[in-house]
């Protein structure tokens, strides 16, 4: 039998969002999974659109926060509620294609590694295509995780079996870097990466990186508080995520030619 996934969903006032994101689950070609979303305190219908679907399936399953903590410890709860084999994550605005985790966990099952990842496009926020591809690297070690963040949160998916369940330090931002930092320095093995885009992360208006320098701070912290380097050490990765960023990593994205 095939063995059990855990998605992982925080919710926040999410009512625009939060079908389409389940209904991208519902479609997978992989059928033993668990949907767990956490609400993190809503304000607005989250609640009513997603009970129609506890209602009607018995893998979609519903955590609230009794008040609003942030997305580490949405996370958290929803991991430590996981019976999965496997644990994979999903924004409650991003999207998944329908064989995201066939693909995934055939590659977990036979190739020696703990954790894998894969391309992924970028949508607007109507969903309409950017026509914009971030690749994955082929191979991710933790010495090159360290230099800047490679993974896509909605395209990563760990093995609990091998590692144990890991969770995110609760910071603001930046937490699910750390989170797949550990996995890979527990693994001690690289990450796969698959070229094949699995998956759609939305860009929204607000979360464009108006706030680059406020982006950069949470960059340190992930250093000194995260990974509890020095200040001095801390401000060299630094520099190092900027070169990293800029000479490296921006190249990743690139114009999808459509036909």
């Amino acid at each position: 039998m095939n063995a059990l996934v855990s998605i992982i969903t925080p919710l926040y006032n999410s009512e625009a969002y939060i079908s389409e994101t389940i209904n991208s689950v519902l479609s997978q070609t992989y059928t033993n999974w668990e949907l767990i979303l956490i609400d993190d305190y809503s304000s607005d219908n989250t609640l009513g659109i997603v009970k129609s679907y506890t209602d009607k399936y018995n893998n979609i399953k519903l955590l609230r926060n009794e008040n609003n903590s942030g997305a580490a410890i949405s996370r958290n709860k929803g991991i430590t509620e996981a019976s999965g084999k496997f644990i994979a994550f999903l924004d409650a605005d991003d999207l998944w294609k329908p064989n995201k985790l066939e693909v995934q966990v055939a590659i977990l099952n036979k190739a020696d590694c703990d954790v894998c990842f894969s391309s992924y496009e970028q949508i607007d926020e109507s969903g309409e295509p950017l026509n914009r591809k971030v690749r994955a690297l082929n191979l991710l070690t933790y010495k090159k995780l360290l230099k800047s963040n490679y993974i896509g949160n909605l395209t990563g998916i760990y093995n609990v079996e091998s590692l144990g369940k890991i969770t995110s330090p609760n910071l603001r931002k930046r937490q699910d870097w750390l989170l797949w930092l550990a996995a890979l320095k527990k693994s001690g093995k690289p990450a796969i990466g698959i070229k094949e885009p699995l998956a759609y992360y939305r860009v929204r208006e607000r979360s464009i990186s108006s706030n680059k320098i406020n982006l950069l701070k949470y960059n340190y912290l992930v250093y000194r508080k995260g990974l509890r380097y020095s200040s001095i050490k801390s401000l060299l990765f630094l520099i190092i995520f900027l070169m990293e960023h800029f000479l490296v990593k921006s190249r990743q994205t690139v114009t999808i030619n459509k036909i």
